[in-house]
């Protein structure tokens, strides 16, 4: 589990195909002491396991179900890569919950800059914005932004000069390639009012509007 708050930048320093899965290489920017083989980095936004640690490069297999749901199918020879590694119980959480898992690719539609912020689009797959509500929290290649405005296939976030600084978010250009992970909590509503098209086990989970607001919370 994550925050979307990032740790630092890392560059790509390796990357090997293996069947339709890969093998990256990453080296942070900062020490990655106190880091063992085994735990979890997430690397623009996707939680991976580091396989080998040398200072402060780190090894991870991407699978390849996340290289086809993520930008990593894109991925090139010293790109620079937002990192987190995954929080502790006593951390504060200032971001909000991040799970590492990725829903889908979007692309960075457009950026304009407004006073001390920049204003940047991304165009999303048709329907990942159902779980996209104005001032709540997305997750783009891991950074923990607040959604601006949420319309069918694509959202706005403003991005303050210190997340842009110190993020992939404040260089990246009209056209790249990004990782979205939308809010887990309004996934988890969704399953247990049973509204997912064709999924029966959701369906009969007996929780609906009725039952909430005869239970006081509507």
């Amino acid at each position: 589990m994550f925050t979307g708050i990032i740790e630092g930048l890392g560059t790509i320093c390796g990357l090997r195909s293996g069947g339709d899965g890969q093998r990256l290489t990453v080296e942070a920017d900062f020490p990655l002491e106190g880091t063992r083989i085994g735990d979890s980095i997430a690397v623009n936004g996707a939680c991976l396991t580091a396989v080998t640690l040398d200072g402060r490069r780190f090894q991870a297999d991407v699978s390849p179900e996340t290289v086809a749901r993520t930008a990593f199918s894109r991925s090139r020879i010293g790109e620079r890569v937002n990192l987190e590694r995954a929080l502790r119980l006593s951390d504060r959480i200032d971001g909000h919950l991040v799970s590492g898992h990725i829903d889908a690719m979007g692309v960075l539609s457009s950026r304009q800059k407004k006073g001390n912020a920049i204003f940047i689009g991304f165009q999303v797959p048709e329907g990942l914005t159902r779980y996209m509500i104005e001032k709540g929290s997305v997750a783009v290649d891991g950074v923990s932004l607040t959604l601006n405005r949420v319309a069918a296939g694509g959202f706005e976030v403003c991005v303050i000069p210190h997340t842009a600084g110190l993020t992939t978010v404040g260089f990246k250009p009209v056209g790249a390639a990004v990782n979205i992970e939308t809010d887990l909590i309004g996934k988890y509503v969704e399953r247990f009012m049973g509204h997912r098209q064709g999924d029966a086990e959701g369906a009969s989970s007996g929780v609906d509007m009725r039952l909430l607001a005869k239970s006081g919370f509507l």
